[in-house]
């Protein structure tokens, strides 16, 4: 009696998916290749095309890019997914649809269906690999957006994206952020090569929406897209943040884009970088309309609706607590600064967790500089 009551729990259906899942192999450990992400996408109908897509890499700021881009494209009516990662709570959260994370049923109903898929896949052992935790979660994604259906998918790229999963689809719109050192036992020791690896969700004939870079990277991006014939959008020439001014609950952006310059576009996230990721969001939705202005009514309720959880969010105020998913030294340095623009905090206590793979000795030196106190 106990197993059925078990069996027909739908927080025990999600359980048993999310452990099934999760048991693959981790993101922190990939198999460079789209071998085993086109295979299942072709047993699945290529769910990858059945809408336009805007892929968005960058070494830090693509998560809350893409949900800008989400938010804006959203004000304008459109129905959109959105794919992310990581997770900071649940795996539904990866997948969201009009704004909001797949309803955990849905992503065991999807399981349901795709699994049996995945195992014919895994049983090809492609590149001498069964399918990995985020080729799955990319799958499923491509999946719940074709059968939503959406009108467009923002897909954020997991690790750099030539053989990142998510490239399966040749997106509209590639947004490339700020290129920085991570990474690197996967995609190069320097700017330069880890550029080249992030300009492969560059296709032929795709609009390049391009953050402010330094030389080296910038050098490497415009020259694959002269080798793809893609359109290239950069930050400084063709966009820019004109201004900004912190204001209660985040800032107040000026910034200049297809249609001219747009002020007093209230952004309810802190930090300088947000209001560049604000920029670069907004060029990426004239990019996917075709190089069209966003109406600036339309633009301003997109921005003031956007919520990104975990980039220097305040979760508790007395004591104030704040929350930042900051996880490399050039993340860390944007952090620090709004945290300084935005919170008065005394003492500074910082509470620190990091994956061993990352450059651990230089963000404690960073953290050391400004904080009173540091919890490992």
């Amino acid at each position: 009696m106990s197993s059925t009551r078990e069996h027909s729990d739908p927080s025990s259906e999600h359980a048993r998916t999310v452990a099934s899942i999760t048991s693959r192999w981790p993101e922190h450990r990939v198999g460079p290749s789209l071998a085993r992400i086109g295979a299942l996408c072709e047993l699945l109908g290529d769910p990858q095309d059945a809408c336009p897509v805007i892929a968005v890499t960058g070494t830090n700021g693509k998560g809350s890019t893409a949900i800008m881009i989400d938010a804006i494209l959203r004000s304008m009516g459109l129905r959109t997914g959105r794919f992310s990662s990581p997770h900071l709570e649940d795996i539904t959260e990866r997948i969201c649809i009009d704004g909001a994370p797949v309803e955990a049923g849905r992503l065991d109903e999807l399981w349901t269906q795709i699994g049996p898929m995945v195992d014919m896949v895994d049983a090809r052992r492609l590149d001498g690999i069964v399918m990995t935790f985020f080729e799955v979660m990319t799958a499923l994604a491509y999946a719940a957006f074709a059968d939503a259906p959406v009108d467009v998918a923002i897909m954020e790229v997991g690790m750099g994206g030539r053989w990142d999963a998510t490239n399966v689809a040749d997106a509209r719109v590639a947004v490339v952020g700020p290129v920085a050192m991570d990474h690197m036992q996967y995609l190069g020791d320097t700017l330069g090569a880890i550029a080249r690896e992030k300009a492969g969700i560059i296709k032929p004939g795709a609009t390049a929406v391009l953050a402010g870079q330094g030389p080296e990277a910038a050098a490497v991006l415009a020259e694959h897209c002269a080798e793809v014939g893609a359109t290239m959008v950069r930050e400084g020439p063709d966009f820019a943040l004109l201004d900004r001014r912190v204001a209660v609950g985040g800032q107040l952006l000026r910034m200049e884009g297809a249609g001219g310059p747009i002020g007093d576009l209230f952004l309810p996230l802190h930090g300088a970088h947000m209001a560049h990721n604000a920029a670069v969001a907004t060029a990426a939705v004239e990019a996917f309309c075709g190089g069209r202005a966003v109406e600036p009514t339309v633009l301003a309720e997109g921005l003031a609706a956007v919520r990104a959880p975990a980039r220097l969010e305040a979760v508790h105020h007395d004591p104030l607590v704040v929350l930042d998913t900051a996880h490399n030294p050039h993340g860390v340095r944007a952090t620090l600064a709004g945290l300084r623009e935005a919170f008065v905090m005394r003492p500074a206590i910082g509470v620190l967790a990091m994956m061993a793979d990352k450059q651990v000795d230089a963000v404690l030196e960073l953290l050391a500089d400004e904080l009173d106190e540091i919890v490992v």
